[in-house]
């Protein structure tokens, strides 16, 4: 798929993945419709990009189906849909309230459902399209006390593995990528610095490249790093040696 001229949600798009992806793909020409909590980050990206900066809570029920009519007001379509936006919570389960459960679902599983619901006739109208969803490592391995994020990450695997199924053949491409440990605010954002010395952060910048790959390519899934993929193919091959693994040098 062609990026020049084609219009581009991107959600999250404030900081980090969202705002690096957001750089890198107006310097392929695309036309960017940006989403963002942080109105002044926001519209900085937006200025600096040529972007279309939209502010809309995505942990309300009809965010998402607001923030897809809005878009397709101002861009008159929606060709790619990259759904990065994400809320991070880290703690003991118990001490997690009912709302926050609710929020962080919301935003990281709920929107990206209700966005594609939206989108998605536009899309099979014209025959082409992209849906590019940003995972994440702790949906295929599990990581301690992010149990409900983890939760929600997972289900976006599985509605976007099932929705490749269900586009097969009509000119739209569905993708996943997977990070790992990216250098953005996320994690003070969750409650909890990131302090392990391994995995290593990455560059947000570098995820941003892999989607820009993934939208023109439509290649399926991508890790990033590549290398975290063998610890998710261990869990599901030897479950038990992955799991002595995860015990001896896991954590958050």
């Amino acid at each position: 798929m062609r990026i020049a001229g084609s219009v581009v949600l991107v959600t999250g798009a404030s900081s980090g993945i969202g705002a690096a992806t957001a750089h890198r793909l107006a310097g392929a020409g695309a036309r960017l419709v940006l989403h963002g909590r942080d109105a002044d980050r926001l519209t900085a990206v937006a200025a600096a990009t040529g972007g279309t900066a939209l502010t809309v809570d995505l942990s309300g029920p009809a965010g998402a189906r607001a923030l897809a009519r809005a878009a397709v007001e101002v861009a008159g379509q929606v060709d790619v849909l990259v759904s990065n936006a994400g809320r991070g919570w880290c703690g003991p389960l118990p001490a997690m309230t009912g709302a926050q459960v609710g929020e962080v679902v919301a935003v990281n599983l709920v929107s990206p459902i209700e966005l594609t619901r939206a989108l998605l006739p536009g899309m099979l109208a014209r025959g082409h399209g992209r849906l590019v969803y940003v995972g994440s490592i702790a949906a295929r391995t599990g990581v301690a006390e992010e149990a409900v994020y983890a939760a929600s990450k997972a289900g976006v695997d599985g509605f976007a593995e099932s929705l490749r199924f269900e586009l097969a053949g009509t000119g739209l491409g569905v993708s996943v990528v997977v990070p790992g440990v990216v250098a953005t605010p996320f994690f003070a954002r969750r409650g909890r610095p990131y302090r392990r010395s391994l995995p290593r952060p990455v560059a947000p910048e570098t995820v941003a490249a892999v989607i820009e790959r993934m939208i023109v390519t439509g290649r399926a899934e991508r890790h990033v790093p590549g290398w975290l993929a063998v610890p998710a193919a261990l869990r599901v091959v030897a479950p038990s040696a992955y799991r002595w693994l995860a015990a001896r040098f896991g954590g958050s």
